[in-house]
């Protein structure tokens, strides 16, 4: 990876990590592509984390994965440039009021908004 450290996407409940290697270099050039950093607000997320405890199949999500980032965003400009890059690469794309989700699911494609 040129534009990231591994310790970026360490679980920020257990600070483990096991992303998935080519995953990461899909979202390095991604990255690359966009031609401004990105902060990344969540990367690896263990089954015990709090936003995965809580859903229907804990630890079966993309970030549990490794398979998933999410990329704190400050304009729209940003915003659309991920986007849009994004959906040329094959991501699976959330977007929010102050971050971008992208994922590799293998699952098809697809693209949410979320509530708030």
């Amino acid at each position: 990876m040129i534009h990231f450290k591994l310790e970026e996407f360490n679980c920020t409940h257990t600070n483990k990590c096991s992303m998935d290697s080519e995953f990461l270099e899909k979202l390095d050039t991604l990255r690359g592509i966009c031609g401004f950093p990105f902060r990344i607000t969540s990367g690896y997320r263990d089954a015990s984390h709090p936003s995965e405890v809580v859903k229907a199949a804990p630890g079966t999500g993309t970030h549990c994965q490794g398979i998933a980032a999410d990329i704190a965003v400050s304009n729209g400009v940003e915003r659309m440039k991920i986007v849009h890059e994004a959906l040329k690469m094959g991501f699976s794309i959330g977007i929010a009021r102050t971050f971008i989700h992208v994922d590799a699911r293998t699952t098809t494609p697809v693209l949410w908004t979320y509530a708030n």
